[in-house]
């Protein structure tokens, strides 16, 4: 074997187990971590703001509403806020019409979901604030069991659980779906290790005290969480403390919404990046292995398939050649079609597409701060 067959070979395997270690190594070695034990103490559970922001919800609001007066009705004491985003559909009137249950701060335009929730957080008067979205629901007993686990004066920060709905509306949805079970776990593993490092938008909350100052360009729910971590408390997540939202189904919206995902979240690593260098080796190590490495998971896709490609040349052009061209007709038949694996596999090549894109967009200084509702939600 030549000096540069042996190169190839690596450069594939590199690409191989950086592309499989947020998936698979990773996990196994948070499986062999000790577990780090919450420490309970008796005593009243704190007060909580409920606080979300919506731009043209006006479809999810009914149900929204309902969800909120039955989380009222359990916990008389809780204080819902909402933030209008310059809504041009009856969002704001739908949220406004429901005053003795929401308190609604509209914003004079699109400014945001990171400058809506500075607004609800510096309008709240509960101890702890729990975020969530306007299209997501949650169940009865989210805030009670959310409340709890800060019965442990060092936890600062509580993730719930996501569970989406309509998995089986398309292939998009399916990988949509796989891709967040396997999220969930790994949040899992991490709390139970110690810090969770990051919470999505969903369902997730803080010590008021420990809400930090950010510009309005970054990710509100990436930033707010990893402040707790910063201040040496401890992010955990709450497996009781259910949260459902309705999948994207179209590859369209899932892929918009991953490029301004990404691009976000690229723009807040950088924002962010001083306070994470000063982590503890294990939280460093948590957060390269689930976000960083994944991020740039296309890029392991090229230069795996780059080098697998140029072994077969090196082998038979003509295998090189019937290599391309079965790659590229699984891809063709996976952009037509709506389910199966191939579907499946193409919408996993998508997702990293579109992070990558993301990424890329992020670096050369442009990103995104306003966002627009799925319509295949």
């Amino acid at each position: 074997m030549s000096a540069l067959d042996l190169t190839l070979l690596l450069i594939l395997f590199a690409s191989i187990v950086a592309l499989l270690w947020p998936f698979l190594f990773y996990p196994l070695i948070l499986r062999a971590l000790p577990t780090k034990p919450e420490a309970l103490r008796a005593g009243a559970a704190p007060s909580a703001s409920l606080l979300f922001c919506a731009y043209n919800e006006a479809a999810a609001m009914p149900e929204k509403l309902a969800n909120l007066a039955m989380l009222k009705c359990l916990h008389p004491d809780l204080e819902i806020l909402a933030f209008d985003d310059g809504s041009s559909d009856e969002t704001a009137a739908l949220i406004a019409a429901e005053g003795d249950l929401v308190t609604l701060i509209q914003g004079p335009g699109r400014s945001g979901k990171a400058h809506g929730m500075k607004q609800l957080a510096a309008r709240a008067t509960g101890d702890v604030l729990i975020f969530t979205d306007a299209n997501v629901m949650l169940d009865e007993r989210a805030i009670g069991n959310l409340l709890a686990r800060y019965a442990d004066p060092q936890v600062g920060g509580v993730l719930g659980s996501l569970h989406y709905v309509g998995e089986g509306d398309s292939a998009t949805a399916s990988v949509g779906s796989l891709y967040w079970r396997i999220e969930e776990r790994l949040k899992d593993e991490e709390s139970r290790t110690g810090n969770v490092l990051g919470a999505d938008g969903s369902i997730f909350s803080i010590r008021r005290s420990l809400y930090p100052v950010f510009p309005d360009s970054v990710l509100d729910d990436l930033t707010v969480s990893m402040a707790v971590v910063f201040a040496g408390a401890r992010l955990v997540k709450a497996r009781d403390v259910i949260a459902r939202e309705r999948l994207v189904a179209g590859r369209g919206d899932e892929y918009r919404r991953k490029v301004r995902i990404a691009a976000r979240a690229w723009h807040t690593h950088q924002h962010l990046r001083p306070e994470l260098r000063r982590m503890g080796a294990l939280d460093r190590f948590k957060y390269a292995s689930r976000k960083i490495i994944r991020w740039f998971g296309g890029v392991f896709i090229l230069t795996g398939g780059l080098a697998a490609l140029s072994l077969a040349l090196r082998i038979s052009p003509l295998l090189a050649l019937a290599a391309a061209l079965f790659a590229l007709l699984l891809l063709m038949l996976g952009m037509r079609a709506r389910s199966g694996p191939i579907a499946a596999l193409t919408d996993i090549l998508i997702a990293y597409a579109a992070t990558l894109q993301g990424v890329i967009k992020a670096m050369s200084g442009r990103t995104v701060t306003i966002w627009n509702p799925a319509k295949s939600r």
